[in-house]
């Protein structure tokens, strides 16, 4: 069987020790609307309308658990896509207002990406995709992505 390649991930769901500053993060910094509360146990966040992108919820989270170990298994990161250049560089800009650590910047050859760490340790990614028919290819016609590092001021500047 071979999945449809029409899926899509469709939205991701994050335990959060604090609700209210996970809201803040993903609400005023990312731009994400809130659209629905369950009390002060969980929200769910979204992007034009849509039921929800993110959830983020305290089920069963220990307040003074900490974050896991560097290294421990478990999500990398999860990645919101931009439709453009101009519009990530939108939202990389407010983060830079806000004095929010950036992690590192990468031109994948197929997509800018820009990643930073939520307030719960979580790794994000900010992207955009170039179209297909730019994306870098071998003689043979293989995809043949790569990751190359590039600036915030690069970014920033380049719109």
């Amino acid at each position: 069987m071979t999945i449809p390649a029409a899926t899509r991930i469709g939205h991701v769901h994050l335990r959060v020790a604090d609700l209210e500053r996970a809201i803040s993060f993903y609400s005023a910094l990312l731009g994400l609307d809130v659209v629905q509360r369950i009390g002060h146990e969980a929200a769910f966040l979204s992007a034009g309308g849509y039921h929800h992108h993110l959830g983020l919820n305290t089920w069963g989270v220990d307040p003074d658990a900490g974050q896991p170990p560097a290294g421990a298994p478990g999500l990398y990161h999860f990645a919101l896509l931009y439709p453009g250049r101009a519009e990530l560089s939108c939202a990389v800009k407010v983060l830079v207002e806000a004095s929010w650590p950036i992690d590192g910047c990468s031109d994948h050859g197929v997509s800018d990406a820009v990643y930073l760490t939520d307030p719960d340790g979580n790794g994000v990614e900010l992207y955009w995709d170039r179209p297909m028919m730019d994306w870098p290819r071998s003689e043979d016609g293989a995809l043949a992505m790569f990751s190359r590092s590039f600036t915030l001021e690069e970014l920033l500047t380049s719109v």
